[in-house]
């Protein structure tokens, strides 16, 4: 019965346009839950139980709030549904995430346990390392990549269709990204990986939640990250660290020259505004050390 609910609550968010794929998998776990107890509503205690199963106080809020909605949704139709507290599990503090922003010996290590994954000589080393090593070479989203097809790859560069915003843009790929990519496809013709999908899994996309758990095994066993729910660098991050990386690459331009790259990023990046792509623009050395550089010249040059 709740799956029912759940499964049509999932497609009316779905037909307005909402991929809601975080909040379908959350609530799809949680209709598994609440009927092996043999409920047939949605009931606080049980609620409360399944949230509090998360790992992290921020995903056990995150789950509650989400199964929350739901519940309110549920009862506006049936008051037999109860809608537990939203500050059971305590109230988030707004705050902003700070990226960690890998170094080049970083970024070595997650390709290396990626090409090391079992099994030796199969697809899903080679698969993993190509699709990790994308992400850092061109600051794809994830979802971008996962949702790449063959024929995305052309002479031009990445085709990224229909994407955050709902627009399609084309990503020019460097020499030695596009080298990889080939060596790639040779693989995976020679696995016969079936589907039109670039990074494929049983014919389809690879699923998110696969490339993530991978993403978050790696970076532990890489000692980026600590152990389940205590967080560390996400797999997103390496997007941040394009961004980041690629300012810093204007050291010693003039002020006109970073105002025309950034407009560049921006639309490499596939962002709707140009507030978004500072958004991911954060401070390093390199970055600080440019600064003060620039700070230094306008100073002694007298310029106000």
């Amino acid at each position: 019965m709740l799956s029912e609910y759940v499964a049509r609550y999932v497609a009316l968010h779905r037909a307005l346009g909402y991929r809601f794929r975080i909040q379908a998998g959350l609530l799809s776990l949680y209709a598994r839950f609440a009927e092996a107890r043999g409920d047939r509503a949605i009931r606080t205690d049980t609620a409360l139980a399944w949230a509090g199963e998360a790992p992290s106080p921020q995903q056990r809020r995150n789950r509650l709030l989400v199964l929350r909605r739901f519940a309110l949704a549920l009862r506006a139709e049936n008051a037999a549904h109860e809608v537990p507290p939203a500050d059971a599990f305590g109230r988030a503090v707004a705050e902003r995430h700070l990226p960690h922003i890998y170094g080049e010996e970083d970024i070595a290590g997650l390709l290396q346990g990626a090409a090391a994954l079992a099994p030796v000589g199969g697809l899903r080393p080679v698969l993993y390392a190509t699709l990790f090593g994308l992400l850092a070479a061109t600051g794809l989203r994830i979802s971008e990549a996962l949702a790449l097809r063959l024929d995305d790859l052309t002479e031009d560069g990445l085709l990224v269709r229909e994407t955050k915003f709902r627009k399609s843009r084309l990503v020019p790929l460097h020499n030695t990204t596009a080298a990889a990519l080939a060596r790639y496809l040779v693989v995976r013709r020679r696995h016969r990986a079936a589907g039109p999908f670039l990074f494929a899994a049983r014919g389809g996309p690879l699923p998110y939640d696969t490339a993530s758990g991978t993403f978050r095994l790696l970076a532990r066993r890489t000692g980026l990250r600590n152990a389940p729910g205590t967080g560390g660098p996400r797999i997103h991050d390496l997007r941040h660290t394009f961004a980041v990386r690629s300012l810093e690459g204007c050291s010693g331009a003039s002020a006109a020259e970073v105002a025309r790259h950034m407009l560049a990023l921006s639309t490499y990046l596939g962002h709707a505004h140009f507030t978004d792509t500072q958004w991911y623009l954060h401070a390093t050395p390199a970055l600080m050390a440019g600064i003060a550089a620039a700070g230094e010249a306008h100073f002694r040059a007298g310029v106000p």
